[in-house]
């Protein structure tokens, strides 16, 4: 790492950095408290996300998405991309008016060749921690276009708490599965017809509330089997049966047909015997395949 040298108050202000050292030139990006706004410019279950501009630098985002796990991250999205490796310090700026606070060391982004900066979960949580309370989460680096210049962009705290609060509503209702895990799907029948085994009913109902917020569906796939009770042709005709139907779920759901394709192998392709009643319900399936652009 490129040695910065910084030399810190005990109250940093956002512009006026005057306790670094008088030597280094440095060039400062920051809201003023008339431009300071955030956005949240994405709130659905799907994804959640709060922006914040940096006049002449880029933006701040912050973003969590539908899934098992509650995840969250950060991304500095700059103007103008690095043009080589190096590391960021981040650093929380106490306000001007909170005398006797302590800047704070939070982590060190790596910046690499024309890409944006991003931080982990944890980092992410920890400035949405610092900037409810008020700090200026700060980012300190060399500039990659001039020898002469140290880059701080700071975030303003100024109109966040409103939009943290919308934005946390918003992370409390993303569903808790993504396309992922949904896009490879075994739907499992009762034996005998096209009724679906009562999880697997539960399962398309969570792809049919997957499908409300979704658009950017571009193919599904299909595939019907069945045990091999029952002769072989109306085996075959019972697998396509089955496979229609979903079919049906799916346009009722607002996806177009032309984009679904289905197909029947009856009882061909066992993944289990059929000499148990276990391995008969495990061959009496539709496979379930989605694609995204």
């Amino acid at each position: 790492m490129r040695a910065l040298a910084y030399v810190f108050c005990t109250s940093l202000s956002l512009t006026a950095l005057n306790c670094v050292a008088a030597s280094t030139q440095w060039r400062q990006y920051s809201a003023s408290i008339e431009q300071s706004s955030w956005l949240l410019s994405k709130n659905t279950p799907l994804q959640c996300q709060l922006e914040h501009e940096i006049p002449n630098f880029g933006k701040a985002i912050f973003r969590s998405q539908a899934g098992k796990a509650l995840n969250m991250d950060f991304e500095l999205s700059m103007l103008r991309l690095p043009d080589n490796y190096d590391l960021a310090e981040v650093m929380s700026v106490p306000p001007q008016w909170r005398a006797g606070e302590k800047t704070k060391a939070v982590a060190s982004m790596k910046l690499l060749k024309q890409f944006n900066g991003d931080l982990p979960k944890k980092v992410a949580w920890t400035l949405l921690t610092e900037l409810e309370q008020g700090f200026s989460p700060t980012f300190y680096y060399a500039d990659w276009y001039s020898p002469y210049d140290k880059v701080v962009a700071a975030l303003n705290p100024v109109q966040f708490p409103a939009q943290y609060q919308a934005f946390s509503h918003c992370i409390a209702a993303l569903l808790p599965y993504s396309f992922d895990d949904i896009a490879f799907t075994v739907l499992s029948y009762e034996s005998g017809g096209d009724q679906l085994s009562r999880e697997s009913r539960r399962r398309l109902t969570q792809i049919a509330e997957y499908l409300k917020y979704d658009s950017e569906i571009e193919s599904i796939e299909l595939q019907g089997y069945t045990d091999s009770y029952g002769g072989r042709w109306m085996n075959e005709q019972l697998s396509v049966q089955r496979a229609e139907k979903i079919k049906e779920f799916f346009i009722a759901a607002g996806v177009t047909g032309d984009k679904v394709q289905i197909e029947g192998f009856g009882e061909r392709r066992h993944v289990a015997a059929n000499e148990t009643s276990l391995g008969r319900a495990v061959n009496r399936r539709v496979v379930l395949q989605m694609a995204k652009p």
